[in-house]
């Protein structure tokens, strides 16, 4: 997790400088790599669903991204933003009825493009809410 200070260097777990690193303070679920790029940790969640759909999630080549979804080997999806909790992040870090209440939300603001089958809304829908 980073921190910002008053001098606005950004401070890692270890409380060393991250160089070129957000300046934002970013959710636990985020990490900062060996390359100053955030990884998204994938969720046991995001897993299963992913398996039930019969895709694959790995961590996204394209860093405003969290995950890439793949079928048969070939990239389909790219979803999930960064800087933007999931529904397992709000799980974790705020509990059941908070993490159910930004789903809803979430699935109101987001159902014209949610519903369409193979889109990036729709992956982003069943993988991370």
């Amino acid at each position: 997790m980073c921190d910002r200070i008053a001098s606005g260097e950004v401070w890692n777990a270890a409380r060393r400088v991250v160089p070129n690193a957000t300046r934002r303070v970013v959710p636990n679920a985020v990490k900062i790599a060996h390359n100053n790029m955030m990884v998204y940790q994938i969720t046991k969640y995001t897993r299963d669903r992913a398996r039930e759909l019969g895709v694959v999630v790995k961590h996204s080549t394209n860093p405003s991204k969290k995950i890439d979804v793949f079928k048969n080997g070939e990239k389909i999806a790219s979803v999930g933003a960064m800087g933007y909790n999931d529904y397992p992040t709000f799980m974790r870090l705020k509990g059941k009825e908070y993490a159910d209440e930004r789903r809803r939300l979430y699935k109101q603001r987001h159902s014209k493009d949610r519903g369409v089958v193979g889109s990036n809304g729709y992956y982003a829908d069943k993988l991370l809410w």
